[in-house]
């Protein structure tokens, strides 16, 4: 059996509005492959992409990790360029596996997993498929819905649509009579919740699908659930295993993008308290919707829960989920005995199978 280090390619930054979000799951990533019980099976190779999509050497990007320097400012003249790979990294080709650690658009969405792909070697996570399905809201509620698993109403549109009036009636129509508010409206791609409002009435309606076509073309509009906002992790690719649940508490309206990455602003329990019957179901739908959209790897499974009802509602799943100090996904695990080195390590594993 080889004793030689694994060299792998911890991929973050990119060309995202939450590239800040990636630096730090990345820094969190890369101490755990880092601790003593994993400094002699892998060798971290960091892969910086910039605001503009170029990708840096092996050496600049350490030191964004390690706040030697601050990362790059996106220059609007220079977007054109997003998409080069002149100067993908010469040390790739040493990469025995690659660790993606970005969110949000060409991170998540299936974009660099077909590179990956490309290349021969092997990464963590979901594939193309489950990724693009996992990042699209539309397409992932679709697949949920022919799999007959619960989850709110809901209703969708297109950027172009806004011009057509009859079109536009019948969407008020059916929030009206469907969906009801207050309601989200949500970018179809997007993650930390941005792009999102939650809307009370028509007139913070059409203000909310103006702001989510500023990030994509399509729209999507959810029933606001009265309920508790509950987490599973999944980890495993042949073999899938649940986390413990954990549930999140917020001070602000709703689980905004400041509340998500500000301690001060909420907090989580975990586990989550919970009667045991509900936390099995919770467990089984997890993995239920990984498997509905091809998700696989690591995934992490949001959902709203009705006491009174006793009904479980599926969210979303996030097919790469945070890595920061204050993420969920690491510390359900942690809470399931599964530190964080290992956890790294054994998603490592599991990218090989």
């Amino acid at each position: 059996m080889s004793n030689k280090k694994q060299v792998i390619g911890l991929v973050f930054g990119g060309y995202s509005s939450e590239h800040e979000v990636s630096i730090k799951s990345a820094e969190t990533i890369y101490v755990a492959l880092s601790h003593s019980c994993n400094i002699e099976r892998f060798i971290v190779n960091p892969i910086y992409i910039d605001k503009n999509g170029f990708w840096s050497d092996s050496e600049y990007s350490k030191s964004i990790l390690l706040g030697e320097k601050e990362s790059t400012k996106t220059i609007k003249s220079n977007i054109k360029s997003m998409n080069n790979l002149a100067n993908f990294p010469a040390e790739s080709n040493k990469v025995d596996v690659w660790f993606p650690a970005l969110h949000g658009p060409n991170g998540e969405d299936g974009v660099i997993q077909g590179l990956f792909k490309l290349t021969g070697k092997p990464f963590v996570g979901s594939g193309t498929l489950g990724s693009s399905l996992g990042m699209d809201k539309i397409a992932m509620k679709s697949i949920f819905k022919s799999f007959n698993l619960p989850q709110a109403p809901y209703t969708y549109l297109h950027k172009v649509n806004l011009s057509d009036k009859s079109f536009m009636k019948s969407i008020y129509n059916q929030i009206e009579e469907i969906i009801n508010y207050p309601c989200f409206v949500k970018p179809a791609n997007l993650g930390s919740s941005i792009g999102i409002t939650k809307a009370y009435s028509k007139k913070e309606l059409i203000t909310g699908i103006e702001t989510a076509a500023k990030y994509d073309e399509r729209i999507i509009i959810e029933k606001n659930i009265e309920g508790r906002e509950l987490e599973c992790g999944v980890l495993g690719k042949s073999i899938m295993k649940s986390s413990v649940v954990g549930e999140v508490k917020f001070q602000t309206d709703w689980y905004t993008y400041e509340s998500k990455y500000d301690e001060n602003l909420s907090s989580t329990i975990i586990p989550a308290d919970l009667n045991i019957d509900i936390v099995n179901k919770i467990q089984k739908l997890a993995i239920e919707a990984c498997k509905a959209i091809n998700a696989y790897g690591l995934a992490r499974v949001d959902f709203f829960y009705q006491e009174s009802t006793e009904q479980i509602f599926i969210n979303e799943v996030n097919t790469l989920p945070g890595f920061t100090k204050t993420s969920m996904y690491p510390t359900l695990w942690e809470a399931s005995g599964l530190k964080l080195e290992k956890l790294v390590a054994s998603l490592i594993e599991t990218a090989k199978e």
